[in-house]
């Protein structure tokens, strides 16, 4: 079946912006369940009589078990039903949400999280690809802008909502507050969802699946530790680093021997698919570094508390929650070259003002300068991802969107290990605050040449509309 015969046969069989709001809610409940406990931490660490070393691994834990799995959700796509596999999905994630409800304990506490991060990492490159074998190409900018109004407001309310509830109810109130809406979800998923996706039934190689943990959480754990408070010094960065590198190594190696692989590698011979995939991921190192270096410049050298920190990240939460739908329409008019060039000229621009700060700097200014900066991220994120998934054929679209997750994941885990790194190594300790703050404007600097970087590939972005391809 071709694709556009695939597409129309979509449309008569069941409304496609239905299934988009069920999907759209399961992927909300599982961005927005990992910000909710960044504000909690304190009050879980104090009631459960736990060093806030040891309770911070209930962030880290599901950053993850998430990074583990999603390599492993093209091979889960080929075995099971569309409806199967996301309904299962969030009957995990539900069964991880009531274990951590009623946790005595910080252990039972991590097996819930370890329940709801593995849910976590099937539905995000389950939901891309059913979007894609949903939607015409022309429309698949639309429909992924509405992805990204869900992946940028959940992060935005996560922390501000979670402190707001701590402070009025018991921390086991996050997780009443979510279980209802996976429920309903689940419900609603079992009599609209369709199955869209086809089955292959791929081949289980064992052995890939042990290598692909090994060597995508041996990264993603050794970048994780690396910026923690011990950053590069701490041992186990270079062993999780090595380790994860060897076996990553053997374990690409292994799918490109393998009839029926995993993870297929030979999605990077299309040359788009490469280049967007890259160009996100030095977007998404710039967005994220900014998102851990802003809260700790504002509250450990302005003076300002959490909750205004958190406040002063929100306005540029929203904009590029809002504008990810104008930006996907606009790339379904219009493609991707040029709202990437000026949306990476625009980030290349505020990263480098951010480089300029002092302790005379202002809420307003910091606000206001990330709503722009997050302006210029929305007008290359979405579309990015959308024309690069575009040059695949639809038998492996689940392999290009598994890829693209895992490479957006380690983006965020080298990018906060490298932007704290650089803030700690250039610090001038003599200089009191302004030298903290000196190397708060080092990170920005290094973004921003990252950001440089980006503009340039943008240019290598072929120019042509979505219905053209």
């Amino acid at each position: 079946m071709s694709e556009q015969e695939h597409t129309e046969q979509t449309e008569k069989d069941y409304n496609k912006w239905v299934i988009m709001i069920v999907l759209l809610s399961g992927a909300f409940v599982a961005i927005l369940n990992q910000t909710l406990l960044a504000t909690a931490l304190p009050k879980i660490a104090a009631d459960l009589e736990l060093p806030y070393s040891v309770a911070q691994w209930l962030q880290s834990i599901f950053m993850l078990v998430n990074g583990i799995m999603i390599p492993i959700t093209a091979f889960l796509i080929g075995h099971f039903t569309t409806r199967r596999l996301f309904i299962s999905a969030l009957g995990s994630f539900a069964i991880g949400t009531i274990i951590c409800s009623i946790a005595p304990n910080f252990t039972i506490l991590m097996v819930g999280r370890i329940f709801q991060a593995a849910a976590a990492g099937i539905i995000m490159p389950l939901m891309q690809t059913i979007l894609f074998l949903t939607f015409p190409r022309n429309k698949r900018g639309t429909a992924m802008g509405m992805f990204g109004l869900v992946i940028a407001f959940a992060p935005a309310i996560g922390p501000t909502l979670s402190g707001w509830m701590v402070e009025h109810f018991p921390w086991r109130s996050l997780f009443y507050l979510i279980l209802p809406i996976i429920l309903i979800d689940i419900l609603i998923a079992y009599f609209v969802l369709k199955n869209v996706t086809k089955r292959t039934f791929p081949k289980l190689d064992p052995l890939s699946i042990v290598l692909s943990t090994f060597g995508f959480g041996g990264l993603l754990y050794g970048f994780s530790v690396a910026g923690g408070e011990e950053g590069w010094a701490n041992m186990n960065v270079y062993i999780s680093l090595a380790v994860g590198a060897i076996t990553l190594t053997w374990f690409i190696l292994r799918q490109l021997k393998l009839e029926e692989p995993i993870l297929e590698f030979r999605v990077f011979q299309y040359k788009i698919f490469t280049l967007t995939t890259v160009l996100g991921m030095v977007v998404f190192l710039a967005m994220i570094g900014s998102m851990v270096v802003l809260p700790l410049l504002m509250q450990d050298m302005l003076g300002f508390t959490a909750f205004e920190s958190g406040l002063a990240l929100l306005p540029g939460a929203a904009t590029m929650g809002l504008m990810n739908p104008v930006t996907g329409r606009l790339f379904d008019k219009f493609g991707a070259k040029w709202l990437s060039i000026v949306g990476l000229t625009i980030l290349v621009i505020t990263t480098f003002m951010f480089a300029t700060m002092t302790t005379e700097t202002t809420f307003a200014y910091i606000a206001g300068l990330n709503a722009v900066r997050m302006l210029g991220i929305a007008m290359v994120m979405m579309p990015v991802t959308t024309a690069g998934l575009n040059e695949l054929p639809l038998d492996i679209i689940s392999h290009g969107t598994a890829m693209n997750n895992t490479m957006r994941q380690a983006a965020g885990a080298m990018g906060t290990a490298l932007m704290v790194t650089v803030m700690s190594n250039t610090t001038i300790e003599s200089q009191g605050v302004q030298g903290a703050i000196h190397g708060v404007n080092m990170t920005f600097i290094v973004a921003g040449v990252f950001a440089l970087i980006g503009l340039i590939l943008t240019f290598f972005i072929k120019h042509r509309r979505p219905e053209e391809e």
